[in-house]
């Protein structure tokens, strides 16, 4: 009896270390991060960094811009000239995909389940995977630069104060904006569409079909915007940076710098901007702004974040 007893012991702790140890691997992964930034640019340019501030340069395996990038479906699309569309699941390894047009390809964007790029005289392509892409009837001729997805709607700008709305990236709508001028790049956040533009422009809608043009307080041409932790910032010309709470009322922040910024990104508590001769800025609250240690000389154009 006393054996068997000692038996039954050693099979419980067997189990219970067992268990321990499994649960311990699995919290260990939890709270391992995993996200990267990835920025892309003149000439194929490629850049990522963990943290935002240490970049590391890849091969593209193409000379031509690359204009725009997302993260969507645990992958990287990067979109550029010629119809150049590359991907890739980690930042670092890339594949060129056929896009079927030789048309600049300037923004991209996911949601529904879609991949949604646009270009040069009204270029649309969408994807599911990535892979495959069709071309979409956009109805407009005009340069199409930006694009986004928000309250189960794509919108769409770009030239001449082109908008474009689809609620499933297949049968387009234009809207009036109220404006002439070139729109270059949106958001959507705060239950709040914000685009920004040539000359300071700043336009705002809650349904991507009625725009209200906001004071920027700036004359500078706008190139980015994006809205996290609470906040909307766009960046532009001349080092310009405005942050705003409600997309009304703007103020502009110190960056630093006077060369363009076009893009700008958030991940890991952290606000990240790229732009003109490989310029990198970082902040933490979107207020001060520290420039990071850039690998390239080459001009930056867009950068993302993925968790």
């Amino acid at each position: 009896m006393n054996k068997i007893l000692h038996l039954i012991l050693i099979s419980l702790f067997s189990i219970t270390f067992i268990s321990c140890a499994k649960k311990s691997s699995d919290d260990s992964k939890t709270t391992t991060s995993s996200g990267v930034y990835v920025a892309v640019g003149d000439n194929g340019t490629i850049l990522t960094a963990s943290d935002g501030t240490t970049w590391t340069s890849r091969t593209s395996g193409t000379t031509k811009d690359l204009d725009g990038i997302t993260y969507g479906n645990s992958t990287f699309v990067s979109v550029g000239d010629n119809g150049t569309i590359l991907t890739a699941s980690d930042g670092t390894t890339w594949t060129s995909r056929t896009s079927g047009t030789t048309k600049d390809l300037e923004g991209i964007t996911y949601g529904n389940s879609t991949f949604v790029s646009v270009g040069e005289s009204g270029t649309i392509l969408t994807s599911s995977d990535a892979n495959t892409w069709t071309t979409i009837t956009s109805g407009t001729t005009k340069d199409l630069e930006g694009i986004t997805y928000g309250n189960s709607t794509f919108v769409s700008v770009g030239e001449s104060g082109t908008i474009l709305t689809s609620s499933d990236a297949n049968t387009w709508t234009t809207i009036t904006s109220g404006t002439t001028r070139n729109l270059h790049r949106m958001t959507y956040g705060n239950s709040t569409f914000v685009l920004v533009g040539e000359s300071g422009t700043i336009l705002t809608s809650s349904d991507g079909t009625s725009w209200d043009n906001k004071t920027s307080g700036t004359t500078e041409t706008l190139n980015g915007v994006t809205y996290e932790n609470s906040i909307f910032v766009t960046v532009g010309e001349s080092g310009t940076i405005l942050t705003s709470s409600d997309a009304t009322t703007w103020t502009p922040r110190t960056s630093g710098v006077s060369t363009f910024l076009d893009g700008i990104t958030y991940g890991n508590s952290t606000f990240v901007s790229v732009g003109e001769s490989g310029t990198i800025l970082t902040s933490s609250d979107a207020t001060s702004w520290d420039n990071a240690t850039t690998p390239t000389s080459s001009d930056l154009y867009k950068v993302t974040f993925s968790e």
